[in-house]
């Protein structure tokens, strides 16, 4: 357990795996929407205009401690693990600038007021993206889930390279190994230069 949180990862051989179900097929080569984001630092981010590598991991929602998971959360494929998935990158956030990554983002559909409780909790280096009213989850046709009344993303990783995809992670399961994952995938590739 990280001592900057007291998230425990769960068994996650008690927890359905999400299958590729293709709805990320379409996202590599795509030119990322111009859709400006509300982040938790402050800033509005257009991921279409940003230099260099960026990566943008998408999680259903975090939740908070004491308040309940949706019914039957976890028997939904892929659902559970955002804190554990957001741990693992803040916990790989310096070698991940080591290996070429200019920006790095979380992105949900939860409101910026929400994450931003998340983002100071679990001590994240890095800015959570808002993606609320679902404009750019709209434009780039985003892999997307429903529950209790709530639109939500389904878990996967963009590495964007100068407002371009040039990698998908779909599915990510489980979560709290995709940092990992990722620096596996950047060690073998070249960093862009510009």
């Amino acid at each position: 357990m990280n001592a900057k949180t007291n998230v425990d990862a769960p068994d996650w051989s008690t927890i359905p795996a999400p299958v590729d179900d293709g709805a990320a097929r379409h996202l590599p080569g795509a030119r990322m929407a111009a859709i400006p984001l509300s982040a938790t630092d402050g800033h509005v981010i257009d991921l279409a205009v940003l230099r260099g590598r960026t990566i943008v991991y998408a999680y259903p929602r975090t939740g908070k401690p004491g308040v309940d998971n949706p019914p039957g959360w976890d028997m939904i494929p892929g659902a559970r693990g955002c804190t554990p998935q957001s741990c693992s990158f803040r916990d790989h956030f310096d070698e991940l600038r080591r290996h070429g990554v200019a920006h790095l983002f979380g992105l949900s559909t939860q409101p910026t007021a929400y994450q931003r409780e998340a983002a100071e909790r679990l001590h994240l280096p890095f800015a959570l993206l808002s993606d609320a009213d679902l404009r750019l989850t709209t434009a780039m046709n985003l892999p997307i889930f429903e529950i209790d009344g709530m639109t939500l993303l389904k878990r996967f990783t963009l590495v964007i390279d100068d407002g371009v995809v040039t990698q998908v992670f779909y599915p990510v399961f489980p979560p709290d190994r995709n940092a990992a994952e990722l620096l596996t995938w950047l060690s073998r590739r070249p960093p862009i230069t510009r």
